[in-house]
């Protein structure tokens, strides 16, 4: 198998050879490497080239290189043509443990492989920061088609792609495939990579660490019923926005199913007992001479051997065989479920007198009011008395992200107010009693399968405030710096208190590009009008679980206050939050008691081939949505349907806004700002992604407030021009154009995991913002003032920033190039007026040697398509 990815990557190498060659070469070549591949059984190959929505704006980009096959994966190639014998270690590690800001997932690892249970938001998150290596998995296995399931999974496909991973393959439920080809709105292309779904009804997987088996168990039918046809909100959202056309045929076919759930059940392959040196030497046997590897061989195959007239046993020389243990990971979400579930023949077998040996582990991703009926007890205690149980709910107690609560803790220091510190989400109600001992997650909690069967402790990671802080003022100068700037906040004191405002409150929830990071969430901020109404403006991945860590158990008051969405444009970083936020708030309007009226969702219109798509293969979720394209809110656009103006008028109402007006901004087609006027008089500017823009400065004339991406350093205007992205200098140049009152920077490249550089004269109307930084417009005069001792606190890693600034812009001038970028207008166009004029950029040369250079981006980089 991995001598045919080999074989693929050779092909795509030879790719721009067989483009100068006549047709008929192309296709002996290519009908030489298809006779070359097959198929294996049970899985259905999804198409490679997962191509960029029609919606995308066409770039002109240069081919890239084939990238080298990963270490691991020649090293896994190697081992297949030898002798395999079962893996030495292996053990079941907890990423997600169930709570509700990072949902169930589960990470296994063993020498030859790694596998991922479940890929909610966040997943990806946790794995970067607790180490677990996305580069080397190869097999993800899904129990249930739930946005909770698998919120993180197109960002991590991205990321794998990005890595150099020749193959994922899927299992799970049926609507994965479906779910595959719904992600092609906004993924972009994957061609670097071969994604491949096996249906729950395949037979069993085996590779070189285990068998997994997938066992489909369907809920009760007299609860769920398959939707045969389009539900009336989706038509309704169709003839309100008069984009019929756009979108996917009303008459297609609907295939979402919520009745079945996957459970899997893994059995490690036996591995032979080990040699023992000292011992086969006290019994004469040849140790060190070539004669002892066929005697090896035979002993540890269970074989006697006769040695100089001497029966030798195998138990004499060897460890007794590990036959392989298993464990089970089963999703029980509802009561539907259970009996399904526990009349199962296949998962009966691994019970008391199924014939099969006892399961060591048994996961059970199911909520308290599932384990405490009566029907699952019994079950539970069917399983052997050696057999572990291991519990992921919401009814779980464990701080998941630690950086994000250690650098608050940090910037807590400085400024309680503006960097308040982190909550954790506990669930209401007393935990279930078991009928057997069980184990409630934690986040990073292994249970070994291998070489010895315990749980291990050592890997959780600790939440310690104390020890946060004793860190922080163990920074040089840092006490030092937090002394001044008390004194310059004092001496602002009477000022501040007077113009006190509690309302517009700015709650940044994400503040990275690209990717999240481990201690910046990506896009989302959030804005509070007043006490009662709040916009979100973007939503990526993950944003729930950031409201859920700053608002811990009042998260739920905040989503019934949550009013409109905006979001700025498909790069996933963007987006993909969103399902999983409409999911919730439903959630916390039933738990209020208050009745369910969908968002506003004003984002440009392609997000509903997305949505379309999901809804109908995967979860409802077009009733939870008002859409208002966009378009229709620039200046000068076309007088949109009665419906959807009237839909224009209720969110001014309920916002109590004057105006709420976009503009097209040069990043991808279909990318949008925004600009919010109230009627108390102020304005939010929202630039979205987009290079230094005109039209922006035009509709943001004035404002109060800019919140705009900043996504590099100044100096590399070229990379920020080629990624259709501006530096930090073009975002304040932007709002200094606009006559903004205050700008804010966010949006930062993965080069600047904690401050981006900026320069010491910025101004006295620039701040940088950070995840769950909460800004009033009575901050403007003290954001400034925070710079000096953000710089102290992260003085190292700006150290290491400068350093990578310096020796690029050394090498550039060692290799003697002239780096100049073409001068652009206020579009981010070449400008007619200046052509054939060269505005030196000092720093700039080759665009991957700098990735490289960057620690951050040198594993997780994902380029964005457009």
């Amino acid at each position: 198998m991995f001598t045919l990815k080999r074989a693929f990557f050779d092909f795509q190498a030879s790719g721009l050879l067989f483009l100068e060659q006549k047709e008929g070469i192309k296709s002996l070549c290519f009908g030489l490497w298809a006779r070359q591949s097959r198929v294996r059984p049970g899985v259905s190959s999804f198409p490679r080239r997962m191509a960029s929505s029609a919606d995308s704006a066409p770039t002109q980009r240069a081919r890239k290189a084939p990238r080298e096959t990963l270490r691991h994966v020649k090293t896994r190639e190697q081992r297949r043509h030898g002798e395999l014998n079962g893996a030495a270690t292996v053990y079941v590690q907890v990423v997600g443990a169930g709570s509700r800001d990072n949902g169930a997932s589960l990470y296994v690892f063993s020498e030859y492989n790694r596998y991922l249970f479940n890929c909610g938001e966040g997943t990806q998150r946790l794995m970067q920061e607790h180490k677990l290596r996305i580069s080397r998995l190869d097999n993800i296995f899904l129990t249930r088609m739930s946005y909770e399931n698998v919120g993180g999974l197109s960002g991590m496909i991205l990321t794998l792609k990005e890595t150099g991973v020749p193959e994922c393959v899927l299992s799970g439920p049926p609507q994965l495939e479906k779910y595959l080809e719904a992600i092609r709105v906004f993924s972009g292309t994957l061609d670097d990579i071969k994604l491949a779904v096996r249906p729950c009804t395949a037979p069993e997987y085996s590779d070189e660490t285990m068998t997994v088996t997938q066992v489909p168990i369907p809920a009760r039918l007299a609860r769920y019923r398959p939707t045969s046809s389009c539900s009336p909100s989706r038509e309704c959202v169709a003839r309100n926005s008069r984009v019929t056309d756009s979108m996917e045929s009303l008459g297609s076919k609907v295939t979402r199913d919520p009745s079945l759930v996957v459970a899997f059940i893994c059995k490690l392959h036996p591995k032979k007992g080990n040699f023992l040196v000292l011992k086969a030497k006290e019994l004469g046997l040849p140790v060190g001479t070539a004669a002892i590897g066929p005697i090896v061989a035979s002993l540890k195959d269970g074989r006697s051997i006769i040695y100089e007239g001497r029966e030798i046993r195998p138990e004499e020389v060897c460890t007794p065989a590990d036959p392989g243990p298993a464990f089970i990971v089963v999703e029980c979400p509802s009561e539907e479920f259970v009996e399904p579930l526990c009349t199962s023949d296949v998962i009966s077998r691994y019970q008391n007198g199924g014939g099969k040996d006892s399961v060591a582990l048994v996961v059970h991703i199911t909520p308290d009011s599932v384990l405490e009926t009566h029907q699952y007890k019994s079950w539970m205690e069917r399983f052997g008395p050696s057999t572990e149980h291991l519990i992921l709910n919401e009814q779980v107690s464990t701080v998941h992200n630690i950086r994000s609560f250690k650098i608050q803790t940090h910037l807590n220091m400085i400024h309680p107010e503006i960097f308040p510190q982190l909550k954790n989400y506990t669930a209401e109600g007393k935990e279930a009693v078991l009928p057997v001992p069980g184990v409630r997650a934690e986040c990073m909690l292994k249970f070994q399968l291998r070489p010895k069967l315990e749980w291990q402790r050592d890997s959780i990671p600790m939440c310690d405030i104390t020890e946060f802080v004793k860190e922080a003022a163990e920074v040089p100068d840092f006490l030092r710096e937090l002394e001044q700037f008390k004194k310059l906040q004092s001496a602002n004191t009477a000022v501040t208190e007077v113009e006190s405002v509690k309302y517009p409150e700015v709650v940044f929830l994400g503040t990275a590009s690209s990717q999240p990071m481990k201690i910046r969430n990506v896009s989302g901020t959030l804005l509070n009008i007043s006490s009662t109404q709040s916009i979100l403006l973007d939503c990526g991945e993950g944003t729930f679980g950031q409201l859920c860590r700053h608002y811990g158990n009042d998260v739920d008051d905040l989503l019934t206050k949550l009013s409109t969405i905006f979001i700025s444009h498909m790069h996933a970083d963007h987006h993909t939050g969103l399902l999983q936020l409409l999911f919730q708030r439903k959630r916390a309007l039933d738990a209020f008691g208050i009745p369910f009226s969908p968002v506003h969702l004003v984002a440009p219109l392609q997000i509903m081939r997305w949505l379309n798509q999901y809804h109908d293969h995967c979860q409802e979720i077009l009733n939870h949505v008002n859409i208002i394209p966009s378009r229709f809110l620039t200046a000068g656009a076309d007088t949109p349907s009665h419906k959807t103006e009237s839909l224009i008028q209720s969110l001014l109402k309920k916002l109590d806004l004057e105006k709420f007006q976009t503009c097209v901004v040069p990043h991808c087609k279909g990318s949008f700002a925004c600009s919010l006027s109230h009627q108390a008089g102020w304005k939010v500017v929202f630039s979205g992604d987009t290079v230094p823009c005109e039209a922006l400065v035009q509709m943001g004339k004035n404002a109060t407030l800019l919140i705009h991406e900043a996504t590099l350093e100044d100096g590399m205007e070229e990379e920020a021009k080629q990624k259709r992205h501006s530096t930090i200098s073009q975002a304040i140049d932007i709002g200094m154009k606009m006559n903004a009152k205050f700008i804010m920077l966010n949006h930062f490249s993965q080069r600047y995991p904690k401050i981006p550089l900026i320069s010491a004269d910025s101004g006295d109307r620039v701040g940088i913002s950070f995840d769950h930084m909460k800004v009033h417009f009575t901050d403007f005069g003290i954001l400034p003032m925070l710079v000096p001792s953000l710089k102290t606190l992260f003085a190292e890693d700006i150290g290491e920033m400068e350093d990578r600034r310096e020796k690029r812009e050394r090498r550039d001038q060692r290799q003697g190039k002239a780096t100049c970028v073409e001068p652009l207008n206020m579009k981010g166009l070449p400008d007619p007026m200046l052509m054939g004029t060269i505005i030196p950029v000092p720093g700039m040369g080759s665009d991957k040697r700098d990735r490289e250079e960057a620690s951050s981006d040198t594993l997780n980089k994902r380029i964005k398509f457009s």
